[in-house]
């Protein structure tokens, strides 16, 4: 009974967690800009995993492995970070949340290119509903029929998680997604340090609430969500843990109204459902890379990595 209460509450912390990245975002980008906080959360992440990680016994890759990881790090941490902050500089936290839904959707499109994988007729219609409920969400937040051009941005954040998705399910069969998450966060790091400068330039004239948010960004929802995160896919199982995901958008939205005040047009709620019912339909799919799971504003990992263990029986040379 008390391994099962430990369960709910490390789910319970990490969707709370993820769904308020997307809202702290919303706080810190008028202070910090779209440079500043995207090289500022990924470094404040990427001290607090080098804490975690000695503690948690994450390995080094192998130096045949780290041009892959560097490709997961520019797409999944470094123009995932830019094109999400640029956009939500207009889009509301819970829409953005939305629209973040639809990369696994991408991804199963990604895969039947990239790696050849099957798309059978659910993944069809899948696919057919992620983009009718992102076309919505965009029309929906844009002028008229105009899409609005920051919600595409933030549908590009998803195309760039959804390439990292793909990029990254050949590595998971080596390491542990908490491994992983840790490679693509320290190399994110290194890719965003040319965005320094805004930084710097930002940071003296930033307000407090700013400079909280930024920092609860890195160590909260960076770091700390994917320590729970992993406890609780280790505990569960991939399908039940996925599930527990979809209430990300919806408390992004609570917490969006609550702390922001901010109100999400209907058009944009009925697109936000129909990528859900797409998202849930394309990991019933059946296809690794489907079961991605778009998580919070900040490094995500598919809920089929975190659980999935190390293959020990794959040599690595740096332990």
């Amino acid at each position: 009974m008390i391994g099962n209460q430990r369960v709910g509450v490390a789910v319970g912390v990490t969707v709370a967690l993820w769904a308020s990245a997307f809202v702290a975002i919303r706080v810190a980008l008028p202070d910090f800009g779209v440079a500043g906080l995207s090289v500022g959360r990924l470094m404040v992440a990427s001290l607090m995993l080098a804490v975690i990680a000695p503690l948690l016994g994450v390995r080094r890759p192998a130096r045949s492995d780290l041009a892959r990881i560097f490709g997961c790090a520019l797409t999944g941490m470094t123009a995932y970070q830019i094109l999400l902050n640029a956009g939500e500089r207009s889009v509301p936290a819970g829409t953005a949340s939305l629209l973040v839904n639809s990369a696994p959707i991408v991804a199963s499109v990604l895969a039947l290119i990239l790696l050849r994988e099957r798309l059978h007729q659910r993944g069809v219609i899948a696919l057919a509903l992620g983009f009718t409920g992102a076309t919505i969400i965009a029309v929906a937040e844009g002028d008229g029929f105009t899409p609005s051009k920051d919600a595409l941005l933030v549908l590009g954040a998803a195309v760039a998680q959804a390439l990292f998705f793909v990029l990254q399910k050949p590595l998971l069969v080596r390491y542990r997604g908490l491994e992983l998450t840790c490679y693509v966060v320290w190399s994110g790091t290194a890719l965003s340090l040319p965005l320094l400068p805004a930084l710097v330039h930002q940071a003296p004239q930033a307000s407090g609430d700013a400079v909280l948010a930024l920092l609860f960004l890195g160590i909260a929802p960076s770091a700390l969500g994917f320590v729970t995160w992993a406890y609780a896919q280790a505990r569960l199982s991939v399908a039940a843990a996925a599930t527990s995901l979809y209430l990300v958008p919806v408390l992004a939205i609570g917490i969006g109204f609550v702390v922001l005040d901010e109100s999400i047009p209907p058009a944009a709620l009925i697109g936000g459902v129909v990528v859900l019912v797409g998202a849930v339909i394309s990991r019933r799919e059946g296809t690794g890379t489907a079961v991605g799971a778009a998580t919070d504003a900040g490094p995500q990992t598919p809920a089929a990595s975190l659980a999935r263990p190390a293959r020990h029986d794959v040599a690595h040379p740096h332990r």
